[in-house]
């Protein structure tokens, strides 16, 4: 059986008996990842990777209490319903100031395309655009809808920085070319941004240990 889905199966199992919930998500994303590294620690030591999978089982420790207190938390669905309205209504925030920083951020720099100003001036309002592009990726990630939790706010907060440090190579590329009138000097800073955000894009991607999706869909 492959690692990450027995991994799962087992914090799956820890807390069968508890209703699903953003918070019960948010722990197993975090105890995922916890035995994930233990895993790694030990097979750097020569275990094999059943041995390392043992292993990290028993020094998690007993978690009896952990799944009692997620119990107890499950049961009151008043402060669960908050929790989710309150997230949600900051991510809906979040996407509708995004999508405005976008928006006016190439409009803006499209209507200076027709004014009489310097060319490397034009693209200079786009720096809005990258930032909605930063807070609308954040928000979109971390909001909860029927069918999926919403994304650990850390590594969505990675997510959207390495969307924006994307975006940020195509501004930077633009400007620095317009104002020296170098194409290598564009696609050169264009490289070294790019490279380190899709890199961190990519980490993220390949690093993801389990799905967002709600068991009851």
């Amino acid at each position: 059986m492959d690692l990450n889905k027995k991994v799962k199966e087992y914090v799956d199992s820890l807390f069968k008996d508890v209703g699903e919930s953003q918070q019960l998500f948010d722990l197993k994303q975090e105890l995922i990842t916890n035995m994930h590294e233990r895993i790694k620690d030990y097979r750097t030591k020569g275990m094999s990777e059943e041995e390392a999978f043992k292993e990290a089982k028993v020094s998690m420790g007993d978690l009896s209490g952990l799944v009692d207190d997620m119990r107890t938390h499950g049961q009151n669905e008043a402060k669960q319903q908050v929790y989710s309205s309150m997230t949600n209504r900051i991510s809906i925030g979040g996407i509708v100031i995004g999508s405005i920083l976008i928006l006016f951020g190439l409009l803006m720099s499209l209507s200076m395309f027709f004014m009489d100003i310097e060319r490397a001036a034009v693209p200079a309002t786009g720096i809005f655009a990258v930032a909605g592009g930063t807070i609308l990726t954040y928000s979109i990630l971390t909001r909860e809808s029927s069918s999926v939790f919403g994304m650990n706010k850390i590594r969505a907060g990675l997510y959207a920085i390495a969307v924006g440090v994307m975006l940020f190579s195509i501004f930077v590329a633009l400007t620095s070319g317009l104002a020296t009138g170098e194409m290598f000097i564009a696609i050169s800073t264009f490289t070294v941004f790019f490279i380190g955000g899709f890199g961190l894009w990519l980490g993220l991607l390949l690093t993801t240990k389990s799905t967002r999706k709600k068991s009851n869909v």
